[in-house]
């Protein structure tokens, strides 16, 4: 039987408040079994973008990257933030090690092919080197990814992280009973964005194509919806959407993933 393997991904909006991301540092550092951090930071690459007088460019949200907003990017994740969780993770005793996709050639994308958008140095996953990955674990170490890949050719690219923690998790779950986790502000996947306590408790993909056309589900939760069900389609056992409490207890709460 394989052993459990619990995936986390956090974002921008829980990285930039530090008494929350202690809490689910915490919870998450909590776990008795084998796990992955995986995270963003879009909101502090767009306050630093901006400081320097870039404005950042976002489509149904996902970054535009040229080759100024990259070096940020980069900057950002596999350097300030990352750098800062690992801090953290070490302080409350999670032996954790801090990796961009380029470490260990770990996630090796491809530059996103231009149809109607140019997204410029936005990278699109190729390979995810779970055996690198798994002796990681097996070390007792805990991999905390930013979001940067890499082409195997020596450029570096921004790489949407849900799609990042849905790519590995569905990587992983050839080793591994694995559990992916994609955590942010709210408390789950909502049919009334107004309204904080309208969470849906499952969902299932011709439900998500429902909503997304009737415009309940857009923006940023659109990639994080098609990555968790990509997920999900490729042996990944459980998939949720949740908030800053999930991993409080064994029974996660917020949208359950369904086929």
């Amino acid at each position: 039987m394989k052993a459990p393997l619990t995936i986390l991904k956090i974002g921008g909006n829980i990285i930039n408040k530090e008494p929350i991301l202690t809490k689910v540092l915490e919870d998450f550092a909590k776990l008795p079994e084998k796990k992955i951090l995986i995270h963003g930071g879009g909101r502090k690459a767009s306050e630093m973008m901006r400081s320097l007088g870039i404005e950042p460019t976002m489509i149904d949200g996902r970054r535009v990257t040229d080759a100024a907003a990259l070096e940020i990017v980069t900057m950002i994740y596999a350097g300030l933030i990352n750098k800062n969780i690992v801090a953290q993770l070490q302080a409350i005793n999670c032996n954790a090690i801090g990796l961009s996709g380029a470490d260990l050639n770990a996630i090796q994308s491809h530059k996103r092919i231009i149809q109607e958008i140019d997204y410029g140095f936005v990278g699109d996953i190729d390979i995810v080197n779970g055996v690198a990955i798994s002796q990681l674990l097996q070390a007792d170490f805990t991999p905390t990814f930013c979001a940067i890949t890499h082409d195997k050719k020596g450029q570096l690219l921004n790489t949407n992280a849900d799609s990042i923690a849905a790519t590995v998790a569905a990587a992983m779950s050839q080793y591994f009973q694995t559990k992916l986790v994609l955590c942010f502000e709210k408390d789950g996947v909502l049919s009334d964005p107004k309204d904080d306590s309208s969470v849906i408790p499952s969902i299932n993909a011709e439900q998500f194509q429902t909503y997304k056309k009737a415009g309940v589900i857009s923006a940023g939760m659109i990639p994080k919806m098609d990555g968790a069900f990509f997920a999900m389609k490729n042996g990944v056992e459980n998939v949720y959407i949740a908030g800053i409490h999930a991993l409080e207890n064994t029974t996660i709460k917020g949208t359950k993933l369904c086929l």
